[in-house]
Formats: structure tokens, sequence, C-alpha cells
């Protein structure tokens, strides 16, 4: 099973006991590993999780400047799994005992080929399997999520990736948040004002490789009137076929919006001075894109 659940690689855990460094729990080890890239560098802020036995996430975390992590966890059997931008995911088993160091030594990542990129000519948005959603604070405490349900888009994408461009356009109107007397202020001249501003529109002919399957989109976004530049931190899914064989490429993109830089100003201030609506916008599509026919 072990075997199996490692792939091609066994990994030899080695043990320290007792711990002289570190103060442990009763009933508690200490895993520890050091993730380097193929030319022996510490691989900074990798992703780790560990899982139990079963399969439920005991603690998560990332490395720190140098690659090394270490966490305490009770005695017991576990999963670790590796991931960091760039890299393919690295997973290994541990047994930890108790008051015991179970170290993985060092785990070398192995570079990921990126994903095929769409072919050249001219590709759109697919409505019926994207999404535009954001994310604000209300009253300074919980969370308001809220999409648009109405939106078109066109890609072109050039002989080189970094010659595509994109146009967006969102109809202002189709915000929704699931509540409607919300709905109606947020299309009113407190907020989008609709009626002078009917859309929200993106164009951008800057794609820059971050590595991997990252890529940044940056350019222009058009809303209440204001044009700014907006950089969409962008991560590219590769290419897929639907249910009737088209050929379509996915990616999730997010980015962060000040309603300030938009002139969207309007503050209405509870008795203790609370804002209704916070200064900041997360913004969050997944998209997916097929040939134009």
């Amino acid at each position: 099973m072990i075997g199996r659940w490692l792939g091609n690689r066994t990994n030899r855990v080695q043990r320290a006991s007792p711990l002289a460094a570190v103060q442990t729990p009763p009933s508690a080890g200490v895993l520890s590993c050091r993730v380097l890239d193929p030319v022996n560098e510490p691989v900074a802020h990798a992703e780790f999780a560990v899982s139990d036995a079963m399969g439920r996430k005991v603690v998560s975390g990332g490395t720190d400047p140098y690659g090394s992590f270490m966490t305490t966890v009770p005695a017991g059997e576990y999963r670790l799994a590796v991931s960091a931008d760039g890299y393919t995911p690295y997973r290994a088993t541990a047994m930890v005992g108790e008051n015991a160091l179970a170290s993985l030594g060092d785990v070398t990542l192995q570079v990921a080929q990126p994903p095929e990129l769409p072919g050249p000519g001219d590709w759109e948005i697919e409505p019926s399997h994207s999404s535009i959603g954001f994310t604000a604070r209300h009253i300074g405490l919980a969370r308001v999520r809220g999409r648009f349900n109405s939106f078109a888009g066109a890609v072109r994408i050039g002989d080189r990736m970094d010659q595509s461009a994109m146009h967006v356009v969102i109809d202002a109107a189709s915000i929704d948040t699931n509540v409607r007397m919300r709905d109606d202020h947020l299309r009113s001249a407190d907020f989008l004002d609709v009626r002078r501003f009917p859309t929200l529109e993106f164009y951008s002919e800057r794609f820059v490789h971050k590595g991997g399957n990252r890529w940044a989109v940056t350019g222009a976004l058009s809303l209440h009137g204001v044009t700014r530049t907006v950089t969409l931190d962008t991560e590219y899914f590769g290419l897929g076929h639907g249910m009737e064989g088209e050929v379509r490429a996915a990616c999730r993109a997010t980015t962060e919006l000040h309603r300030d830089d938009f002139t969207v100003s309007w503050q209405t201030m509870l008795a203790r001075g609370i804002a209704v609506v916070g200064p900041s916008i997360r913004i969050d599509l997944d998209v997916q894109i097929v040939p134009k026919g």
C-alpha cells in the first residue's frame, strides 16, 4: 500500500530520540524535512499538508526561507504532500514515534512540464462554464459574496502567448448577492450607477509568464467611468475537451480592487463608525474559453 501511494520512490525515515531541542507534548513527536529544487537550492514557501492514515488533514503551512519545515504531531502514521509553483507535487509517508524525530531529510522537487497552451487564433469565453465573482467586507465583520451573471469576452491568442490580447465586457446591472434590496442599492448612483455606466470592461495586451502554470495578465479596467491598470494573478490549467469533443482551455484568476480608485466611495457609517462596505474587493474569475465559431 505504501509503495503504491509513494509512486516510484520509497522514503527512508530516520528517527532520532529523544529530542533534545524540541519540547513535545506527551504521546507526540516531530516530523521534518527540507525542500530543494533540482540544483539543490532551497524552495522557500513551498506548501505542505500533513494528513493522518484516514486522509484527514492534521496540519498545513509553508516552508521557511531555507526550504525547511518542522511540525509537532501526535505519534502515528502520516502522509505528507509538498507542492510549489512550477514543480511536480511530492508525496511521502512517515511514522512518527513518541518523543522522536521523523525526518524525511532532503526532498527534491522536480520541475513540472507547463500545461499545453491554446493554439493561435480567436477564442471566446464560454459563460455557461465561467464565473466572475467578488468578495467584500460588510459592516467590518462579515463577508459579502456576489457575482455578475452576464458577461462576454474574446481572447486573441498570438503566435507567442505574450503577443495575445483579451477584452471582457460585464453587464453592471447583472450584479447578484442574493439579496434584492442590497443588489438594487449596488446598482444605484451610490455605487455602480448602472444607468450612467452600464458596463465594466477589461482590456489587456500583456500576458507575462511567471513560471510553471502562473501568468500575470495586466490591462486596463474601466469601472464607474474611471480606468485603472489592474493585474490578474492567473493560474492556467491547460486544455481539455467538452462533452461534444470541442477543445477548451481553463484558468482561474484573482485580483484586488480598491473602491476609492474607481470613485466608488459612498460610505454610510454606523453608530460606532464602521463602514457598511469595506474599502477593498477581491475579484475571482473561473474562465473557460473555446475557439470562436
